[in-house]
C-alpha cells in the first residue's frame, strides 16, 4: 500500500475517533443568558437578520460591545428536554466556518446565542449600497469557507445518529470582524431521537450542493436571490447574459478579479445548480477540493 494512502487513512481514523470521544459527556462551558439581557441586546427583538422555518435570527450587541447572533427556535415547539439536547449537540461543533454556540436562553422564547458577527450578513454586503463592496479574494474565500463547513458537518455526522440541518444562503452566512464566513447549523431532534439513517438533513432548496451553486452566482453577480434561487438562475441563463460573462459580473468588482478564476467558479456553480433536478454525481467534498486546488486563494 502506498505510504501516503496509508497515512491518509490513519489520520482519518484518528480524526473520527477524536470526534466520537469529543461527543461524550455534557458541555459545561455554554453560558445561560438572562431573558432580559437578550431583550436589551436585541433591542426588544427588533434587530431581525433573517427568518426561516426554525424561527427568526437577531443581531445582538451585549454590554461590553460583543456582537452576536441570537437564533429563536420554534420548530417542533421544543420542550425543555429536546431544547437541552439541541444545545448539547450544537455545543460540540467546532470549525472555523461554523458559528460557535456561546450560550442559550429559556424564557418566552427558546434562544441560542452564537459567536461574533461583527460585519453582519453576506446579503447586507452584496446588496446594501452603504456597505463597502467585497473584493474578489474575499468572495472566493467565502465560497471555499462555506464548502469547507459543509464537508465538516458530513464528516462530523458520519458513523453517528446525530443529524445536522443547514440552509446555505447569503442571509444566514455571517461575517466576523475579518470577513471570515460562518454558517449556523441546527439539529433535527426528531430524527436524532428516532435514529433514522441520515447524515445531513437538507431542506428548502432540495440539497446544499444546489444551494452552494446559487450562493456562488450571488458572489459573482452581486445580485439578490429569492428563496429558491429561481430569479437569479433565470437571469444568468438568459441568452443575452450567457453570451457575455462580462454582463454577469458585479459592477462593484470593476476589473479587479481573475478571469480565469471566475470561469472556474462559474463552471462549478452551473454544475451545482443542475443537482436541483438530477442526483449529483459528486459530493460537497469534491466541490471543496476542486475550489481549493483550482483557485489561488488561501483559506
Amino acid at each position: 500500500m502506498d505510504d501516503r494512502l496509508r497515512l491518509s487513512r490513519r489520520i482519518r481514523f484518528l480524526l473520527l475517533a477524536w470526534l466520537r470521544r469529543s461527543r461524550s459527556g455534557r458541555i459545561e462551558f455554554i453560558r445561560r443568558f438572562g431573558y432580559k439581557e437578550i431583550i436589551k441586546a436585541t433591542e426588544g427583538f427588533r434587530k431581525v437578520i433573517y427568518t426561516n422555518y426554525h424561527g427568526s435570527a437577531y443581531r445582538a450587541k451585549f454590554k461590553g460591545g460583543e456582537v452576536a447572533l441570537v437564533k429563536e427556535l420554534t420548530a417542533l415547539d421544543l420542550g425543555r428536554e429536546r431544547f437541552d439536547e439541541e444545545v448539547q449537540l450544537l455545543g460540540r461543533l467546532r470549525h472555523r466556518h461554523l458559528l460557535t454556540l456561546r450560550g442559550f436562553c429559556i424564557g418566552r422564547k427558546r434562544l441560542l446565542v452564537f459567536d461574533n458577527i461583527e460585519n453582519g450578513s453576506l446579503k447586507e454586503h452584496l446588496n446594501d449600497p452603504l456597505k463597502t463592496p467585497l473584493n474578489w479574494k474575499t468572495r472566493i474565500q467565502i465560497a471555499i469557507g462555506v464548502a469547507a463547513a459543509l464537508e465538516y458537518l458530513l464528516v462530523f455526522s458520519s458513523n453517528d445518529a446525530q443529524i445536522y440541518d443547514v440552509s446555505v444562503n447569503s442571509c444566514n452566512i455571517m461575517l466576523d470582524e475579518n470577513f471570515t464566513p460562518k454558517i449556523s447549523a441546527s439539529t433535527d431532534i426528531q430524527k436524532t431521537i428516532r435514529k433514522q439513517p441520515m447524515i445531513l438533513v437538507l431542506k428548502e432548496c432540495g440539497n446544499v450542493i444546489f444551494q452552494l451553486g446559487v450562493l456562488m452566482l450571488e458572489l459573482i453577480t452581486g445580485q439578490s436571490s429569492d428563496r429558491q434561487g429561481n430569479d437569479l438562475i433565470e437571469w444568468v441563463q438568459d441568452s443575452c447574459i450567457a453570451n457575455s460573462i462580462d454582463k454577469m459580473i458585479d459592477p462593484d468588482l470593476g476589473n479587479n478579479y481573475s478571469s480565469r478564476e471566475l470561469q472556474k467558479v462559474l463552471a462549478v456553480a452551473r454544475l451545482c445548480i443542475k443537482t436541483r433536478y438530477e442526483p449529483p454525481s459528486f459530493s460537497i467534498t469534491h466541490v471543496y477540493r476542486y475550489l481549493q486546488k483550482k483557485i489561488d486563494v488561501a483559506t
